[in-house]
């Protein structure tokens, strides 16, 4: 296959010396967990990240997502106002205390369920987006399907214990960095530290929320069977972490835990943009077609996640099809990019094809003939 190589630009360098290696994760007590950084994908530290596990009050990222998803579309308004079932306010567990037969906004509600990890409020969402809690548990695996959440099924919108209510930590990331990437004026909703309903001032659970400035979410989630689970994200400068630490012993156990995740990553790693997306970064012959070269770029912004100070050992380079022939639709892959540090493979993704190339006329596709063929 013909190559077309250039140099990834060094735009910074972090100095001459040799990077320290990178020590091994922290020994985490958790049945399962993982970091993974957002953008580029790469995980960092994993246990049994596909292993099925009953997931708590976690699950509500996926009610809340859902929610989200019928605000954008706008088939809910925030100020829509629900009324509370009798089934609604008889859930037990952790409660906003919504009263049996009251009105309550939606934008209370996703407070409620949030900040406060109401049951209550997850019952009355579900009831009043789907008509049923039965019936908006499939649209949650409908989302879970489309984010390729391949291990997961949830059977309610609470994550009460459920015979059939499961996922994983993997999953629990792919849903997690799906709201943050697609949902980010709903998602700051989870930074909030307390909300008060019915005059009942209640605190955010997540307590790393006062401990590192830098988190911004996500989720607490407990029960008997479950053990004590958080989900976090945090943001330093342009990098952010997700961990996903299921099943420790207490509460002090997860955030402990969860912030040794998040230490680890952001101490010996850095992420970098590399490319924007759908912005041209070389172009390809084309035969028979009405132009002769067509741009190519990729689909979205390359990220790649590193051991710090290993900027300046990057390289990356482009295979292309030699062989292209009109017609060339628009995003179809036509090569890829493959980013190397030190000579090993970390990032490799498709190069599309940024516009179409119709078929050329009689004339172009009998010149073109010749000179695929014939030396010149």
């Amino acid at each position: 296959m013909k190559q077309l190589s250039f140099l990834l630009a060094l735009l910074l360098f972090a100095g001459l010396a040799s990077a320290a290696p990178v020590p091994a994760p922290p020994d985490i007590d958790a049945k399962g967990y993982l970091l993974m950084d957002m953008h580029s994908g790469r995980v960092l530290a994993e246990k049994n990240a596909d292993q099925r596990m009953e997931p708590a009050s976690i699950t509500k990222i996926m009610t809340a997502h859902v929610v989200f998803e019928e605000l954008a579309n706008g088939n809910l308004k925030l100020d829509d106002i629900a009324t509370v079932s009798e089934k609604a306010w008889k859930t037990g567990g952790s409660r906003m205390f919504i009263e049996v037969n009251s009105r309550v906004s939606v934008g209370d509600l996703l407070k409620g369920l949030i900040i406060q990890s109401g049951n209550d409020a997850a019952v009355a969402l579900a009831e009043h987006i789907a008509g049923s809690e039965d019936a908006f548990a499939n649209l949650m695996n409908e989302h879970a399907a489309r984010l390729g959440m391949h291990d997961t099924h949830f059977a309610n919108a609470t994550g009460l214990p459920h015979a059939d209510h499961y996922t994983t930590p993997r999953d629990i990331a792919k849903m997690t960095i799906a709201t943050i990437r697609d949902y980010p004026q709903y998602y700051a909703l989870y930074k909030e530290k307390e909300f008060t309903y019915n005059g009942i001032r209640q605190h955010n659970r997540n307590r790393l929320l006062w401990r590192d400035p830098t988190v911004d979410g996500v989720k607490t989630g407990h029960t008997q069977s479950a053990g004590f689970c958080l989900v976090a994200s945090a943001k330093r400068d342009d990098m952010r972490l997700i961990s996903v630490v299921m099943g420790t012993k207490g509460d002090k156990a997860r955030m402990q835990t969860s912030q040794a995740l998040l230490n680890f990553g952001f101490r010996f790693y850095e992420t970098h943009r590399l490319y924007a997306g759908n912005t041209k970064l070389t172009e390809a012959r084309v035969w028979k077609g009405e132009n002769e070269r067509v741009p190519l770029g990729l689909k979205q912004d390359l990220y790649v996640t590193i051991p710090r100070r290993q900027y300046d050992r990057l390289n990356a380079r482009s295979e292309i099809d030699p062989d292209i022939q009109a017609p060339v639709d628009k995003g179809q892959p036509l090569g890829e990019v493959i980013v190397d540090l030190d000579g090993e493979p970390v990032a490799k993704v498709p190069l599309i094809a940024l516009s179409a190339v119709p078929e050329g006329g009689l004339w172009r596709q009998a010149v073109d003939t010749v000179e695929r063929w014939l030396p010149f």
